[in-house]
């Protein structure tokens, strides 16, 4: 029987486990800074606006200038503790992004890929197997080799609408008289994802000097983070995540099977859409701004599952929050290490391990 205080309090386990973590990483790196004072100079770092203008500005799309307002805040810093400069300069504007990215990320794919091995009752399912990690890999490779001709001036914008625009053309594949089939779906993205896969090999060998940027994003990254690749990503997360939040129940049902859930009240082509576009757009904000990182929507969900249950009600909350710890972790590994890495390559050396674990064990069965 479910029990709400059980989902609340393994949250808020998960929730202070992330803050630790946050802090032990952010301490770590060419300058040692002790977690007190990370606390204190993140603490420093929280504002409030106080005031707001508009500026204008435009963008260019097909070759038209298109005026965008813009709201421009001044704040006010709500903390004033003693921290060195260099400190401060160091967690503020150095670490903190990076790190508040990889939670960001972590929480998007961990709670995409609960959603997708729900929604397939499959244990191979994660957030790329309809192709939206190729798609965004496509969109953010033609900005990176073809800027020219690419409609939009930002990779992470060109990477989320590539990533859209696969998803939803998977989808109109395989829906055919108002029903989308699962196995269709699953063929559709297979198909799309190899053909996305050659359109990037093309890409690749044409990229010239812009090809080690290229391969690089693939392989998932989180250096040079900035705030504003954390404004990009942590809305749609955020936001995402808790519209799911309200579909578990319809999660829970489907996994009984089509048509008992439709005996049973859903209304199953309409929920298996709005599953299918949040998981996909709340991947695609994480892979739009840090690449593909693959194994976090994988092996995450799985762990959580085998802790605490299957019932979706306690399960997507908790790989969520779970997904931010591993992918700060795992980013901060890859970034103290002797030479730094891209983050992709670390959640892969931690993952197949872990996985090839659960299917010795034989921990991995169908849902």
């Amino acid at each position: 029987m479910y029990q709400p205080g059980r989902t609340v309090a393994w949250s808020a386990g998960l929730l202070v486990l992330l803050v630790a973590v946050v802090l032990v990483s952010a301490a770590l790196g060419p300058v040692r800074i002790d977690p007190v004072t990370v606390a204190m100079a993140a603490l420093n770092a929280v504002v409030v606006p106080t005031s707001v203008s508009v500026n204008t500005t435009s963008i260019t799309v097909l070759g038209f200038a298109i005026p965008v307002l813009i709201p421009a805040f001044e704040y006010t810093a709500v903390f004033s503790f003693d921290v060195a400069g260099s400190h401060q300069l160091i967690v503020e504007t150095i670490r903190m992004p990076r790190i508040a990215l990889a939670a960001t990320v972590g929480f998007s794919l961990a709670a995409a890929g609960t959603v997708m091995q729900g929604f397939f009752r499959n244990p191979l399912a994660d957030p790329s197997i309809i192709g939206v990690s190729s798609g965004a890999a496509a969109g953010a490779v033609a900005a990176i080799a073809f800027p020219a001709i690419v409609p939009f001036g930002s990779i992470h914008l060109s990477a989320f609408v590539g990533a859209l625009v696969t998803a939803f053309l998977v989808y109109a594949i395989a829906t055919e008289g108002g029903r989308t089939p699962v196995a269709t779906l699953l063929l559709a993205g297979v198909a799309i994802q190899a053909f996305l896969g050659a359109l990037i090999s093309y890409m690749l060998v044409h990229s010239g000097d812009d090809l080690r940027q290229a391969v690089v994003w693939m392989m998932g990254h989180l250096n040079n983070t900035t705030w504003s690749d954390v404004g990009f990503a942590l809305p749609v997360a955020l936001l995402g995540v808790g519209v799911l939040g309200a579909y578990v129940r319809e999660l829970n049902v489907l996994l009984l099977g089509e048509e008992d859930a439709h005996h049973l009240g859903v209304d199953v082509e309409r929920t298996k859409l709005l599953l299918l576009a949040l998981a996909s757009i709340v991947t695609a904000a994480g892979v739009a701004v840090a690449g593909v990182i693959g194994f976090v929507g994988l092996v995450v969900p799985h762990i959580m599952r085998l802790i605490v249950g299957p019932d979706h009600r306690i399960l997507l909350p908790t790989s969520a929050l779970a997904g931010a710890s591993f992918l700060v972790v795992t980013d901060t590994i890859a970034r103290t290490g002797p030479a730094e890495v891209p983050v992709g390559i670390v959640t892969a050396f931690v993952g197949v391990p872990f996985f090839l674990f659960l299917l010795v064990r034989r921990e991995v069965h169908s849902l």
